[in-house]
């Protein structure tokens, strides 16, 4: 476990920028409305491609490709709503070492 915060939300994974987490919601939510997906990415041009294909693809805005301090420094993100209601992310973070693959990236 690499995040947790007791009651609220837990973290499996290397790092807290390469985890799945689990999280807990108000008991009314219906799970399905509640999801959130974020996907990391290997450089801000990925996370600029992911927002512009899934605006194209049906999805809705819930936050423009940017940097988001209040995460942290270098953190770059982009969300949107699928066509289900559901909140996907797409991610760069400067600190995260992730290791690129071949021709798997615009990077």
């Amino acid at each position: 476990m690499v995040l947790e915060i007791e009651g609220v939300v837990v973290g499996y994974g290397t790092s807290v920028h390469d985890m799945f987490e689990i999280r807990q919601f108000d008991e009314k939510s219906p799970l399905s409305e509640r999801v959130h997906l974020a996907f990391n990415a290997f450089c801000k041009e990925d996370v600029d491609a992911f927002y512009k294909s899934a605006l194209a693809s049906g999805g809705k805005c819930n936050g423009e490709p940017g940097f988001r301090p209040q995460y942290e420094d270098g953190y770059y993100a982009a969300f949107v709503i699928d066509p289900d209601g559901h909140n996907i992310e797409a991610v760069y973070s400067e600190k995260a070492k992730v290791p690129p693959i071949a021709n798997s990236s615009s990077c």
